[in-house]
């Protein structure tokens, strides 16, 4: 019985051995599956960053040209209106410009 018991006890040795075996490779498989899950969800990662950097560029852009469009014609408003005041003042030195002479003239000869 003594060989019985021994054939028994080597054949659960043996299915622990394989057992640990089949263990140990299932944590490489895992170890493995791990490290490809990384890099796919940094490569994840990369591709929303780009696609955010993307978007915030675009978004940049339509802000930029907004204010552009603004500033621009902001600029043209006050040269308008500073060509209006050029042309107001011009306009009042012409017409007031005899009265100046004369009054320029009077006054030298008075002195």
């Amino acid at each position: 019985m003594s060989s019985m018991a021994e054939s028994k006890v080597t054949g659960i040795i043996q299915s622990l051995s394989g057992l640990e075996n089949d263990l140990d490779s299932l944590n490489g498989k895992v170890t493995e599956m791990k490290k490809q899950l990384s890099v796919k969800a940094q490569t994840e990662i990369d591709k929303l960053l780009e696609k955010t950097r993307e978007m915030a560029t675009k978004e940049a852009e339509l802000i930029i040209n907004a204010s552009k469009e603004k500033a621009n014609a902001e600029s043209k408003k006050i040269g308008q209106e500073g060509e209006a005041k050029l042309s107001e003042i011009t306009s009042k030195i012409e017409a007031n410009l005899e009265e100046a002479v004369r009054h320029v003239v009077s006054t030298v000869l008075k002195a």
